[in-house]
C-alpha cells in the first residue's frame, strides 16, 4: 500500500481541491500548510529545507498558509515572507496569530480580564511586527491564538481587530480554539464576531461534529482544522520506543503512559482502516476533511516528502461513509489531556 501512495506523488503536479472559506469568499485549498515545525519546537529544523517544502507545496496547488508569532518568535514568519518575495504575481492566503499577553496563564484563566491580556496598545504592536516580519501591508487573516469563555460577553479584543479591518491591515479576523474548550467560541461564531476559527478536529477528538461544525455552517465562518494527525500520532509511525530530541514539542504532548495508551489507540484505528486506503495517514486526513463545514485542513509540513504526500489527499475520492462510520467509536475523550495526569 506505501507503494501505491508514493507513486500517487511521483507525478510533477497534483490537481488540487479548493472550497469556499465562509464569509470572506476565499478558494482556499482543501489541504493548507501549517508552519509550526518551519518555526521550530519538533526538532532540528533547516530553513533551506523548509524553504523547499513551502515552494513544493504552493507548486502542488496549496494556497492558503498558517503560521504564528510564537513558532520560533518570528522564525516561521520570516521563512513564508522570504518564498513568497519570490512567487510574484500568485496570490496565496496567509494566516497567523497573535499570542496573549506573557504575564498569565496559557490558556487564560476565567479569572483573566480580556482587556489585560489582549489589550489594544499590545494587539497593535504585535500587528506591525507580523506585517514586517510577512514583508506585506495587509495580513489576511489574523487570529487570536487562544482564548477564554470568559470574555465572550465583552470581547474587547474582536472590537480591536475589527479596527484592524477597517484600518485594511487584516482581511479576517479568526481565534484558534483553546485546546480544553473547544466550544468556547460557539457563542462568537453566533454573534458574528468571527470570520474564521481554528479547531482541532481528528478521529480522536471529533466532539466539534456535535455544536462547533453547524454554528460554523450557519454563522458561514470559515474552518480551519488543525492536528489532524494528533501530533503525528495518527500517522500511524509512533511507537512505544518512539524518542524525539530535547526541545521537541512531543517530549510534552506525549509524556508519563500517553505514548503507550496512543500507540494502543492507534493500533486498534489501523485495524479499522485496514486496506480500504493506503495508510493510516491518509485516512486520517480524509477523515479531517470529511465534514461540510471544514474549509481547509493544516497537517504540519517540514519537508518536501511531507508536502507531495499530504497535498496528494486532496486528489483522491473523500472518505467512504462507511469507513467515516467505522472510524467514529474511536473518539477519545480527553478533556484533562493538556494538563498531564
Amino acid at each position: 500500500m506505501k507503494t501505491c501512495r508514493a507513486a500517487i506523488v511521483s507525478c510533477k503536479t497534483i490537481p488540487m481541491k479548493y472550497r469556499t472559506f465562509g464569509r470572506l469568499g476565499w478558494q482556499v485549498s482543501d489541504i493548507g500548510f501549517g508552519a509550526w515545525a518551519i518555526g521550530g519546537s519538533w526538532g532540528a529544523q533547516n530553513d533551506d529545507e523548509s524553504v523547499l517544502a513551502l515552494n513544493r507545496a504552493l507548486d502542488l496547488g496549496c494556497n492558503f498558509i498558517d503560521t504564528a508569532q510564537v513558532y520560533g518568535d518570528g522564525r516561521s514568519e520570516k521563512v513564508i515572507a522570504q518564498v513568497l518575495a519570490g512567487r510574484s504575481g500568485e496570490h496565496v492566503y496567509v494566516a497567523t496569530k497573535i499570542p496573549p499577553t506573557p504575564e498569565g496563564d496559557w490558556p487564560p484563566t476565567p479569572y483573566d480580564r480580556c482587556e489585560d491580556r489582549y489589550p489594544e496598545k499590545y494587539l497593535r504592536e504585535r500587528l506591525e511586527r507580523s506585517l514586517r516580519d510577512l514583508k506585506t501591508e495587509t495580513i489576511d487573516l489574523v487570529q487570536l491564538h487562544t482564548w477564554t469563555r470568559a470574555w465572550n460577553q465583552n470581547p474587547t479584543a474582536l472590537e480591536t481587530l475589527r479596527k484592524f479591518q477597517k484600518e485594511g491591515k487584516i482581511r479576517g479576523i479568526g481565534i484558534s480554539t483553546p485546546e480544553h474548550d473547544q466550544n468556547s467560541l460557539i457563542e462568537l461564531m453566533r454573534g458574528g464576531w468571527l470570520d474564521a476559527v481554528q479547531v482541532i478536529y481528528n478521529i480522536f477528538d471529533q466532539e466539534p461534529q456535535a455544536e462547533f461544525f453547524p454554528a460554523a455552517i450557519a454563522g458561514n465562518v470559515g474552518v480551519i482544522v488543525r492536528v489532524a494527525f494528533d501530533e503525528s500520532a495518527l500517522t500511524g509511525k509512533l511507537t512505544p520506543e518512539t524518542k524525539w530530541e530535547p526541545g521537541d514539542f512531543r517530549n510534552n504532548y506525549f509524556a508519563g503512559d500517553r505514548l503507550d495508551r496512543t500507540v494502543a489507540r492507534v493500533e486498534k484505528i489501523r485495524q479499522a482502516v485496514g486496506s480500504i486506503e493506503p495508510d493510516l495517514a491518509t485516512a486520517a486526513l480524509k477523515f479531517s476533511l470529511k465534514p461540510k463545514a471544514v474549509s481547509t485542513v493544516i497537517p504540519g509540513i517540514r519537508s518536501v516528502r511531507q508536502a507531495e504526500l499530504n497535498c496528494a489527499v486532496s486528489n483522491q475520492p473523500p472518505l467512504s461513509d462507511e469507513l467515516e462510520q467505522k472510524l467514529r467509536p474511536h473518539h477519545w475523550r480527553r478533556a484533562f489531556w493538556y494538563a498531564g495526569k
